[in-house]
């Protein structure tokens, strides 16, 4: 089948024309391929035009399709376009807010819980977000009757200024400037001392730069020769000499050696310890009877001997002019 000039034309005028209108619609918001809904709401005013666009979270929907006055009502009627897969119920509300200082107005679903959904031609209520110029509208009459207010406060503080600026006295700015510049003269006085005290003494002050140099240079010399030490060295020896009194506790409390035997011998102890008792029995016998031990003969005086039990068992003759000592002991 031929298909004539006129039809190719015809069929290629007719796709420009469904190709701008798709277009144009794309570039408003409106993809004309997906099904859409439309819902009215009403305004005390009209603020806005047929390119707004209508968000819900943020989030572009749709469009403004038509805006009509009713004369009955005195309201402006406004028609919205929105993407059909958007759901909300009826309780949602139509809100119009700014969308900038130097841009229009906008329109914003609100959803807001309930049983039923809204459907295709359904009337939503509305509500006006109160903007930035808005509100600076409102508050302009309070902000202009405290501004003469402020002026007169800046005005006292102003002239404050001026005559603590003027007082020559203690506490006046000036005389505090010039208390300021004398310090500065002062400061700068000192300045000039010390740099003439460095000039006079910069050999010395060289000389006692080269000497910290120099003892920090011997003080790192010093840092690697005690890090050369061979401390893993002191370290073993000193485990070698841990070790080996760790033996000898061992071996004394085994029993073995001198030591060992003196710590560990219950009879060195039991017979140390009745010699300390018969020790102190004898000391307090020879405290108690000194004459039994110890005798004096002058002159050739019998002396007397006695027994274990302290009875006297004979006499002895002392020797004529010797003086004779005798210890006995039990």
């Amino acid at each position: 089948m031929k298909i004539s000039r006129e039809v190719k034309t015809a069929i290629l005028v007719i796709s420009g024309i469904l190709l701008m209108v798709f277009t144009i619609n794309y570039l408003k918001g409106i993809n004309i391929l997906n099904e859409h809904n439309r819902y009215q709401t009403q305004f005390d005013y009209n603020a806005l035009s047929t390119s707004s666009i209508v968000t819900i979270k943020g989030n572009k929907i749709g469009k403004v399709e038509e805006i009509s006055y009713d004369d009955l009502t005195g309201k402006t009627i406004v028609t919205i376009v929105v993407t059909e897969n958007v759901k909300f119920s009826t309780n949602s509300k139509i809100r119009m807010y700014e969308t900038g200082l130097m841009g229009g107005n906008a329109l914003a679903i609100i959803p807001m819980p309930g049983p039923e959904l809204a459907e295709d031609g359904e009337f939503l209520e509305s509500e006006i977000e109160e903007g930035l110029i808005t509100s600076l509208t409102k508050n302009f009459s309070g902000i202009s009757s405290n501004l003469g207010v402020t002026l007169k406060t800046a005005d006292s503080l102003m002239s404050n200024f001026n005559t603590l600026i003027i007082n020559e006295n203690e506490d006046g700015l000036r005389s505090a400037i010039a208390e300021l510049n004398k310090t500065i003269i002062s400061f700068r006085s000192v300045s000039n001392a010390m740099s003439t005290l460095v000039v006079k003494n910069d050999a010395a002050l060289t000389s006692a730069i080269g000497n910290f140099d120099t003892l920090s240079g011997n003080l790192a010399e010093i840092t690697t020769e005690f890090k050369q030490v061979e401390i893993s060295k002191t370290f073993a020896s000193l485990d070698n000499t841990l070790q080996e009194v760790n033996d000898l506790l061992a071996s004394v409390k085994d029993g073995k050696g001198t030591l060992g035997k003196m710590l560990n011998d219950d009879q060195l102890y039991t017979n140390l310890e009745m010699a300390s008792l018969q020790l102190e029995q004898l000391l307090q016998d020879v405290k108690l009877n000194p004459k039994r031990y110890v005798h004096f003969s002058v002159f050739g005086k019998k002396a007397k001997q006695f027994d274990a039990e302290g009875n006297i068992i004979e006499d002895v003759k002392s020797q004529p002019e010797e003086i004779q000592v005798e210890l006995e002991n039990n």
